[in-house]
């Protein structure tokens, strides 16, 4: 099911970094350059490290919610790849709501 969905969700130009799962044994008819890294080493650990925090955060959040269902699952994943995203913007988030709003237009008026 992992090669169908590289196939289907990430482009064949793509540069994939994955531990030594053997999940990701042959992905070489999917991606162009695929680097696999032992992750108990201390290159892997470092390279890596944040992958898995993020997974764990990831199911934790959904953990507070019961009973998901399929149909909404999409909304939650974005919903964490958005808090995400803006963790460090602090007190500038409604600043970057306000420019990411009118930037469009600015853009456009020129």
């Amino acid at each position: 099911t992992a090669q169908h969905l590289i196939k289907d969700y990430i482009d064949s130009n793509a540069v994939l970094q994955t531990d030594k799962s053997t999940t990701f044994s042959d992905l070489s008819d999917c991606i162009d350059v695929h680097v696999r890294e032992i992750s108990g080493t201390q290159e892997g650990n470092f390279n890596l490290k944040w992958v898995h925090i993020a997974i764990s955060n990831l199911k934790k959040h959904l953990q507070t919610y019961h009973m998901i269902s399929e149909r909404m699952m999409q909304n939650y994943l974005d919903e964490f790849c958005y808090k995400l995203n803006r963790r460090y913007f602090g007190q500038k988030l409604f600043d970057r709501l306000i420019i990411a709003s009118i930037y469009p237009y600015w853009h456009d008026c020129g």
